[in-house]
């Protein structure tokens, strides 16, 4: 369903506190993606196609870099490019360019009209 928030991101400047920190305030687990520069974020139970409890969503850690310098929401959508137009036309502005993400599927960063940045994500396939 296109539309909804899957996913969040926290750029931080210190990993391995960081990762402390969540882990001893929220009981969070941490999965380092060394090659990617990416740590995956379990804050909840998951199966094979993600949170096994509705509505629940996971996130990412990595190194705070622009465009990307406070927590981000990463929403989905069917079509990121088509997503990139409407954002646009709307008055908002690409962040940064769609980028595969492994074979899962294809992310980018937009600015609203509040200056806020927020991810879209698209599923390969």
């Amino acid at each position: 369903m296109s539309g909804r928030v899957v996913h969040f991101e926290l750029p931080v400047d210190d990993v391995d506190r960081a990762q402390g920190f969540y882990r001893e305030a929220f009981g969070w687990d941490f999965n380092t993606i060394p090659e990617m520069g990416y740590t995956l974020i379990g804050t909840t139970p998951s199966g094979e196609n993600g949170p096994t409890e509705p509505g629940a969503i996971n996130g990412g850690m990595f190194a705070r870099q622009d465009p990307v310098r406070a927590p981000v929401i990463t929403i989905e959508v069917d079509d990121i490019a088509a997503a990139l137009k409407t954002v646009e036309s709307l008055g908002g502005r690409t962040a940064r360019e769609t980028f595969p993400v492994g074979d899962m599927g294809f992310a980018a960063y937009i600015t609203d009209t509040e200056g806020n940045v927020v991810g879209l994500w698209q599923n390969a396939g």
